[in-house]
């Protein structure tokens, strides 16, 4: 008995003594975005989670293949729209992700510039990218005002500085955002003619892209033309019963499909002729 409450003693006294014998240390484990969060990201739609968005294209898969089938009753048809389907919002998205790099590509001068003027008022660099909030252009000011509530809950500027990247998923924000966290923990006195260079920078890389875009232009309409305008002669073909039981046949699926691949490494060929690199957020 004394054995057994000897015993008991010691354990009780180890586990009071555990939290400052072996302290738990966190481990901070940083998982890669998948590629439908990071899509969704970039697209500015970095609040729906990547599993309703493939709900959605799977949804949109079905409904296609049950429209074809409906109208031709050809297999092979059907099988190809799903396809289509399910890459439609994915297509969606990166399009919205293209036009909001564009459309802000010309913004980012102008919040370097607020930047400089708010760091030469004598503002501390979390006040100045706070006052972006009412005083940036407006399409950038929903992500300003949520850092500008980040810092006042948790006054944690590193992780606030992350979520500002991930509302706003653009390279040189990026770009921007790891210059004031730089000049924020090192210090110095340059950081008003590095904005002012930034600034400087992404106006001429804007000319040069809008004017190189505005000529190419008609690269990208021809391959939506030249993808798309045979599939429509297809589809109304189809939709009669001779020809849609010429497609049915083993001969006809074979057209289908090297038709199909045909039109999608054209598609692609195409938009790759017409494509100007974009930069990417290695930042992110």
């Amino acid at each position: 008995m004394t054995l057994l409450l000897g015993a008991a003693l010691a354990a009780g006294v180890l586990l009071a003594l555990a939290p400052w014998l072996w302290p738990v240390r966190e481990r901070v484990v940083r998982t890669r975005p998948t590629a439908l969060s990071a899509l969704l990201e970039s697209a500015g739609l970095a609040h729906i989670p990547s599993r309703v968005l493939g709900a959605l294209c799977a949804a949109a898969a079905l409904a296609a293949a049950a429209a074809v089938w409906l109208a031709t009753s050809v297999v092979v048809l059907a099988l190809l729209a799903a396809g289509a389907g399910a890459a439609a919002p994915l297509l969606w998205l990166r399009s919205r992700a293209v036009r909001l790099v564009r459309s802000r590509r010309t913004l980012w001068p102008d919040v370097c510039d607020l930047l400089i003027a708010s760091v030469r008022a004598g503002m501390s660099l979390p006040d100045a990218i706070s006052s972006l909030a009412w005083s940036a252009p407006a399409p950038l000011r929903g992500a300003f005002a949520a850092f500008e509530r980040d810092m006042a809950a948790s006054g944690h500027f590193d992780s606030s500085a992350d979520r500002l990247k991930t509302a706003l998923a653009d390279p040189m924000a990026d770009r921007i955002v790891e210059t004031l966290r730089m000049a924020r923990q090192v210090g110095g006195t340059e950081l008003t003619p590095v904005l002012r260079a930034l600034s400087a920078s992404v106006r001429a890389d804007a000319a040069l892209r809008a004017e190189v875009e505005s000529r190419q232009s008609w690269t990208r309409g021809a391959a939506i033309l030249g993808a798309g305008a045979p599939w429509v002669i297809v589809a109304l073909l189809a939709m009669r019963p001779e020809g849609a039981a010429a497609y049915a046949s083993p001969e006809g699926n074979a057209l289908l499909l090297a038709g199909a691949v045909v039109s999608l490494v054209a598609f692609r060929v195409m938009l790759r002729i017409g494509r100007l690199p974009e930069p990417r957020r290695w930042f992110a």
